[in-house]
């Protein structure tokens, strides 16, 4: 679903990627990890639209995506959770939602797609009226992931989404990516927690010095004490 070949990034006179490729296979969850500054979140933005690349290759469904506006790369089916979740504070869980389908022009459809964010996370539906200030950290977070969800995308890339979170509430958004995962979503996922990649990606990819590593599957990222220590500094 999603190629990434050959990527590099500069900032100014600094290549902080550096010919990074891997891929996101359809309905395949795959992790990106490594300490501070490897480079992770550039990627994101660069798929996304936010960054533009220096070098390298990006497609999606089989066609180029680097270089276009972050908006038409959200058409194409690609939507993205940053990294501190940037709900609207002062608007609603309501209006949040209504903004994340910005994208659409159907009402009918934006109404039954927030339903269905509803469903998926209940706890929204009884504080739909709520300013978003006034919710907890992983209530924010899915309102986050909700109002993503709002465009329909195809995959879905997350930037950290377990940050801050309690152990409750990580095992309750692992259970809606699951869901959301057995509905046909692809996802690209950073995390610095290993139990959440682990039990969420079948691949990993870890990045040091903005480049990839060490790759791997989710499923062998806690058993592989050597990769924990020696690029997640754990």
């Amino acid at each position: 679903m999603l190629v990434v070949k050959n990527l590099s990034v500069w900032y100014g006179l600094t290549e902080v990627v550096r010919d990074v490729s891997f891929e996101v296979p359809q309905k395949g969850v795959v992790a990106l990890m490594g300490g501070n500054g490897a480079g992770k979140t550039t990627v994101l933005k660069t798929i996304s639209g936010l960054v533009r690349p220096r070098r390298g290759e990006i497609l999606f469904e089989g066609h180029r995506i680097d270089g276009l506006h972050p908006r038409e790369v959200l058409k194409r089916g690609l939507a993205q959770v940053p990294q501190g979740r940037y709900v609207w504070p002062g608007m609603t869980v309501m209006d949040n939602l209504r903004l994340g389908g910005v994208t659409r022009t159907q009402k009918a459809e934006i109404t039954e797609s927030i339903e269905q964010q509803f469903e998926l996370f209940p706890i929204l539906a009884k504080k739909r009226n709520d300013r978003t200030a006034q919710l907890s950290g992983g209530e924010q977070q899915m309102v986050a992931i909700a109002r993503a969800m709002m465009a329909k995308p195809k995959m879905l890339m997350m930037d950290e989404p377990s940050a801050g979170l309690s152990p409750k509430v990580t095992e309750e958004m692992l259970s809606a990516l699951h869901k959301l995962q057995a509905q046909g979503l692809g996802i690209l996922l950073i995390e610095q927690n290993v139990g959440v990649a682990a039990a969420l990606a079948d691949e990993a990819f870890i990045l040091a010095d903005g480049t990839v590593a060490y790759q791997t599957t989710g499923a062998a990222l806690i058993a592989d004490q050597k990769v924990i220590r020696s690029y997640l500094g754990r």
